[in-house]
This record gives structure tokens, C-alpha cells and sequence, in this order.
């Protein structure tokens, strides 16, 4: 069995061939920094190293699964840049999260039992079965920041609700509801919140229980669409973030975010 007992930002608990992965930085609501962000790099190459394990349970605690990057943080760089100097040198980093996720062959199921937002939402989405509560909000709010969606958002979105729809809220930052999520195909299902955990808890010892290979080599089969889709936009839409990252209008984004009050865009 695998020890987890390094991870500091994630908590995993295995039992009857199920993890359970539970975001642990209750008090910044989960907020995603440079150290979280590497724990979730690393998480699902050991996972995928644990014979102990058949399936994945993702979820959170508290009234939030995520409130996604640590903007806080974004703020407090020099320049309003989010990550530290040299990390966006190794554009490596950012795509072995995804890819690292994509490529783990047990299946995941996300318990969305709150708001999931930016860089969260994206890794909920691109788990195998998501299960959310009616009134979590759910979103990809990078351009109210002024960045580029670049961490995934604009790969997986289209593929779930159609170009159109993906593009409104992308460019809008728009957060619906987990009602409105499951109509559009956002996520496989919308249900009161306190049964988002037994529902999410029992798909997944559904599948942990399950023909592991079958389960396994059909989730294969699938990502590969998912990972043509992000072999052909992430890297794009990484570089297009980066670029944002060094104007003013994501300077003046975060600022006001600090500062609690509505941006003042200038296109620079």
C-alpha cells in the first residue's frame, strides 16, 4: 500500500479498494496554491501505483469543493504574476497535471458538494463520473481576472455542453448551478447536498467493486478523445494565460479583488 502520508493540501484514506482524496485547506476554502497545485501533479501517479486501490473518491469539505486558484496569492506577486519565477518556464508542469489525471486508468468519481471554481472546476470535469449538489455553483472565471482559461477549462468545456454554450461562459466567467450543470451535460448528477457524498461514495464502490479491467480499458478508450482535445488546445491556451498574466488588465483584476471592489478593465 501506498503511504500518503506526505501530502499535506490532500487527505487520502483507502478502504475496501476505494481512495478517498479529500482537499484539505479548509480554512483558505480550499484555494489552490503552488503547493497544492504540485500535490495534485504527483496524486494520481501514486494512485495509480497503490494495488490497494480500484477507484478514486474525489471530494472536499466545508460549504466549498474549491474556490480553485489562490487569487489572494495572485495578488501578492510582484506584478500580480500567480506563479513563481521560473514555473511557467517549464510548461511541462501544467500539462502534467492534466495528463496525469487523464491517464490514470482507475476511475474517478468527484463529489461536488459545493462551489467549484477555475482550476477545480476543470479537474471535477475531467473525473469520470461527477456528482454535485443543486445549489453548488460551478465555473471557469479566469477571464473576470483577466486570463486566459488555459488550465484545461477551454479543452473540456466544449466537449461537455457544445462550442457555443462553452464559449458564453468562458468568456463570461459564468457560474450556474448544479440543476442547470446536469441539464446542460455539465455533470452526470444534480442532487440535494447532503446526498451528494452517500451518492457519489456509493458509484464509486460501485466501480471499485466492478471488472477491473473492463472498467479500467473502457475509461482508456474514452480519455483518449479527451486527451486529443488537450493535446490540441492546451498547450495554446497555456502560452495565451501566460500572456495574460503579464498585462494589466489581470494586474488591475487582482488588485480589485484584494481590494473588494469591481475591476476597471483598460484592454492593456
Amino acid at each position: 500500500m501506498t503511504d500518503y502520508s506526505n501530502y499535506e493540501c490532500l487527505k487520502v484514506e483507502v478502504a475496501n479498494r476505494l481512495a478517498t482524496v479529500t482537499f484539505n485547506r479548509p480554512d483558505a476554502y480550499h484555494a489552490m496554491n503552488q503547493e497544492f497545485i504540485a500535490e495534485l501533479r504527483h496524486i494520481w501517479f501514486d494512485l495509480s501505483e497503490d494495488r490497494a486501490v480500484n477507484a478514486i473518491l474525489l471530494r472536499s469539505s466545508g460549504r466549498f469543493f474549491s474556490v480553485g486558484g489562490d487569487v489572494k496569492a495572485m495578488s501578492a506577486r510582484p506584478g500580480g504574476d500567480f506563479l513563481k519565477e521560473g514555473e511557467m518556464h517549464d510548461p511541462a508542469r501544467s500539462r502534467r497535471l492534466v495528463f496525469n489525471l487523464l491517464e490514470l486508468d482507475k476511475p474517478i468519481v468527484c463529489a461536488i458538494q459545493g462551489d467549484a471554481i477555475g482550476l477545480a472546476a476543470t479537474i471535477a470535469l475531467l473525473c469520470d463520473v461527477t456528482v454535485a449538489s443543486q445549489t453548488a455553483r460551478i465555473g471557469d472565471p479566469h477571464a473576470r481576472i483577466g486570463l486566459v482559461a488555459g488550465d484545461g477549462g477551454a479543452a473540456i468545456w466544449p466537449l461537455l455542453v457544445g462550442i457555443s454554450r462553452a464559449k458564453e461562459y468562458l468568456m463570461r466567467g459564468t457560474l450556474i448551478n448544479g440543476t442547470e450543470a446536469e441539464r446542460i451535460g455539465l455533470v452526470n448528477h444534480a442532487v440535494p447536498v447532503d446526498e451528494v457524498l452517500p451518492k457519489a461514495t456509493a458509484i464509486a464502490q460501485e466501480l471499485a467493486d466492478g471488472a477491473t479491467w473492463a472498467i479500467r480499458w473502457t475509461k482508456l478508450s474514452v480519455n483518449r478523445l479527451l486527451k486529443q482535445n488537450m493535446q490540441t488546445i492546451l498547450d495554446a491556451s497555456m502560452s495565451l494565460e501566460h500572456a495574460t498574466m503579464h498585462m494589466e488588465d489581470h494586474r488591475e483584476a487582482t488588485k480589485a479583488f484584494a481590494e473588494k471592489r469591481k475591476p476597471k478593465f483598460t484592454g492593456r
